[in-house]
């Protein structure tokens, strides 16, 4: 993966400019929770986005206005419905990526805004990460026809909420779990634990990069955020002369720079380790390149 890592972060050449690297809009907390979405955003700003954009209810969009470094889009109300959906679509105009669900909630308008978005996001062919709560917006439907675009990213729990059934701790038994689920929802899964485990449906890989110290609440939002940035850069390649790769690529890239992140945030805090501490460390993955 340290292979991949360079060749994914070409070096940039002197005559590059804002919208080469993408931009990530970011859809995610609510009147109660804020954090989410800002990790989203700084993470991907962190793994080389051009842009972050933060679309949320009003507290956090209130607190996300106070960092300079993040674009905000207030939603009126406290957590998101289908009357924000045409913002959302106009913002959304401007994004290489999406990345959607951290802090949302699980209100049943939130969860049908959702929906009728990931729908909107396919007709527009907009790569985007599927998290947290939005993951158990999927689970309340039967049939689900429109994630060929998507790098889902549950833990264990949300995993279960969309298979239906516990998955099994055995790594081989995991794997086979991860790549039959992927197969029927039509997209790439990243099963995030001890082991990241990602599929598309055919191609299985792991990541075994992390520290157990990343129990802590807020490292998922930070691997979506970085998951987010490397569709966009992924996306905008073409404008650079690069090649574009297949999301389980992505994906395991996203686990990896998380994981490492991670491991040297562990080895300095150790049990006071935060989620913000993973962001501070992602430039030294980056500046080794």
């Amino acid at each position: 993966m340290k292979t991949f890592l360079k060749k994914f972060f070409a070096k940039r050449k002197r005559g590059a400019h804002k919208g080469m690297f993408g931009s990530v809009l970011v859809i995610g907390g609510n009147y109660m929770y804020s954090g989410s979405p800002i990790f989203n955003a700084l993470a991907a700003l962190r793994s080389g986005a051009d842009l972050a954009f933060v679309a949320a209810p009003s507290r956090a969009s209130l607190i996300a206005s106070h960092i300079p470094d993040i674009i905000s889009i207030e939603l009126k109300g406290r957590f998101l419905n289908l009357s924000h959906v045409p913002l959302i679509l106009k913002f959304a105009e401007r994004a290489d990526s999406i990345v959607i669900g951290g802090g949302l909630g699980r209100e049943r308008e939130t969860h049908e805004a959702i929906r009728v978005l990931l729908k909107d996001f396919n007709k527009m062919a907009l790569p985007v990460v599927v998290d947290a709560d939005a993951i158990r917006a999927l689970a309340e439907l039967k049939k689900v026809g429109y994630l060929n675009n998507c790098i889902i990213t549950p833990h264990s729990k949300e995993f279960e909420v969309l298979y239906k059934k516990p998955v099994s701790a055995n790594i081989s038994k995991r794997k086979n779990e991860v790549r039959a689920l992927a197969n029927t929802l039509g997209t790439t899964i990243l099963l995030k634990g001890a082991v990241d485990i990602v599929s598309n449906g055919k191609e299985v890989l792991i990541n075994k990069t992390g520290s157990p110290y990343m129990s802590v609440g807020g490292t998922g939002d930070v691997l979506a955020g970085v998951c987010g940035a490397l569709l966009a850069r992924n996306r905008t390649a073409p404008l650079r002369g690069e090649h574009t790769y297949p999301f389980v690529k992505i994906a395991a890239l996203g686990a990896y720079i998380n994981g490492r992140a991670g491991e040297f945030a562990a080895k300095q805090f150790k049990e006071s380790l935060m989620a913000s501490d993973l962001i501070d460390f992602l430039p030294k993955i980056f500046s080794s390149i």
